[in-house]
């Protein structure tokens, strides 16, 4: 009983400035990966929202959805195609990832709805225009629409944002759609909403360098020199340069954190030592 107790007052120690720190300021966490697959981590990951709502923080969900969707277009007898990590669509293919991210958004505020928090799904916030011809119907961000996320936020729903992009067109015309890549929709609604903070739920712990030590912090000039030496590398490139980008364009903070853990999302904001890496100006 006693080990409890002292665990529980040091927590609360570090936690109580946090708290203060944090009410009312606006959290951006992109949702995906293994923590979306799995239903323990699905219910872990909720319940941390649920808290940090509870708590006075703003938490604002962008979601992805890249293995529904693959699994979606292999029933239907698709083969993904991919370019640079990026998956080539056609007009067949934004229906299926219409499809998907739809359920995916249901599901996802049906678990916060379980905890009592009330939610708002937001579609056409992410404007984009077509970022490659051979990538098909892939988007980049051209801007954010504010406007519908704030409102949410001001009555005291969390936003829950797929990142399906849409191009306005000439009066009269269709509105074309686009597949835009959820972590950088991210960063751009993130940097959009002056957010706090910006936490990438992955399936890995953090940065580690050539010795496999944890990085728990780095500042942006630190992170670029990692790339070019090769320390950071693979798949963790795009995600550190989507940190870099939000804390150059004014997010104060930018996490990478393992959405696997329990309660990952809880230790980052709320202890000293936190999980994962955040990146810093």
């Amino acid at each position: 009983m006693e080990h409890l107790i002292r665990e529980a007052h040091t927590f609360l120690e570090e936690a109580l400035p946090y708290m203060q720190k944090f009410k009312g300021k606006i959290v951006v966490i992109k949702y995906g990966g293994n923590a979306m697959i799995d239903d323990v981590m699905k219910k872990s990951v909720m319940k941390d929202v649920a808290l940090l709502k509870y708590l006075g923080l703003n938490p604002v969900i962008v979601h992805g959805g890249g293995p529904e969707i693959t699994k979606e277009m292999e029933k239907r007898k698709i083969k993904p195609v991919f370019i640079n990590g990026l998956r080539v669509t056609d007009e067949k293919i934004i229906k299926i990832i219409e499809k998907v991210f739809k359920q995916t958004n249901a599901e996802i505020r049906s678990g916060l709805k379980e905890l009592k928090v009330e939610t708002e799904e937001i579609n056409n916030c992410v404007i984009a225009e077509q970022k490659d011809a051979n990538l098909g119907l892939v988007g980049k961000v051209k801007d954010i629409e504010t406007k519908k996320i704030l409102s949410a936020i001001k009555r005291d729903k969390v936003p829950v944002i797929s990142p399906l992009g849409k191009s306005e067109k000439n009066k009269g015309e269709k509105i074309s759609k686009f597949n835009v890549n959820a972590d950088t929709a991210a960063t751009k609604i993130a940097i959009a909403l002056k957010a706090e903070k910006l936490t990438f739920l992955t399936n890995v712990d953090a940065v580690v360098d050539k010795k496999n030590r944890t990085i728990s912090r780095l500042t942006v000039n630190e992170a670029k020199e990692l790339i070019k030496d090769g320390t950071i590398k693979g798949g963790m490139i795009p995600k550190i340069d989507a940190c870099i980008n939000a804390v150059e364009s004014g997010c104060k903070k930018a996490h990478l954190i393992n959405g696997t853990v329990p309660h990952a999302l809880l230790f980052e904001i709320f202890t000293d030592k936190g999980v994962g890496t955040e990146v810093i100006k």
